[in-house]
């Protein structure tokens, strides 16, 4: 069964799209709920839904800010775009991304239907490894996974942080400190450290200066670095690089 996501900030717009469709004969249910584009972007890598539906003029992240952040982040995922007459050009025309459709509101239960149907066929098309029936070994990577692969490819960047990091993935600061924290058991600045240091550990040797090995690994303050490393390794950086190898 195929998972659908109704993102829109009037309640009785959602209200009436579950009510007024036959889901079971579509092959699909409505997994989840979002009021607006920011609540859709911290809840969707639970939901991980196979169709999204997305109202274009909501608060704070609109429908064309969401949809670039999810059509990055899920690709395969099908977004269908709700929007008002007067805007509906607009949309057409300003968004370049895979949108499988754009309907007008209000909607006709009929033409959602066939869009919907359309739809399936799509999905069906890919067969079960894509769908919401795939194997959970083959999903895309969640959230945290893809903030910790994130650092891990950029490291070496001195001004990355938590801040940046979330704005980059459509999260609030808060919001990622908290879900960082609770599915990795550690803190953001704990494990963009850990990083830091597993890769100075790496470049640290008798001929590489601690200023080299610091800049490179994205702390341009050899100071602090050193009492980094130190707390890390139990070793100041000298005493580490005299015979990295035995370490």
């Amino acid at each position: 069964m195929y998972k659908v996501m109704l993102i829109d900030d009037e309640a009785s717009a959602r209200e009436l799209m579950k009510e007024s469709l036959d889901w079971e004969s579509l092959d699909m249910c409505v997994a989840g709920e979002a009021e607006s584009g920011i609540e859709a972007i911290n809840t969707i890598d639970d939901i991980r839904p196979d169709i999204a539906f997305v109202d274009i003029s909501m608060p704070f992240m609109d429908g064309i800010q969401f949809s670039v952040i999810a059509a990055d982040r899920y690709p395969d995922m099908i977004i269908i775009i709700m929007t008002a007459f007067d805007k509906f050009e607009y949309a057409r025309k300003c968004v370049s991304l895979p949108i499988f459709d754009y309907m007008l509101k209000p909607m006709v239960r009929s033409e959602v239907t066939e869009t919907l149907k359309r739809a399936k066929e799509k999905l069906d098309e890919r067969g079960p490894a894509q769908n919401g029936d795939a194997d959970p070994s083959e999903e895309p990577l969640s959230a945290t996974e893809a903030v910790m692969k994130y650092i891990q490819e950029n490291y070496t960047d001195s001004t990355l942080n938590l801040t940046s990091v979330a704005q980059a993935f459509g999260f609030s600061s808060s919001y990622l400190s908290r879900k960082f924290k609770s599915e990795t058991g550690k803190g953001f600045a704990q494990y963009l450290t850990q990083v830091r240091m597993e890769n100075a550990m790496k470049l640290a040797s008798p001929d590489v200066k601690m200023f080299t090995v610091s800049a490179k690994v994205g702390i341009p303050d050899p100071n602090y670095f050193g009492r980094c490393f130190k707390k890390y390794t139990g070793k100041s950086y000298s005493e580490y690089a005299q015979n990295p190898g035995s370490n």
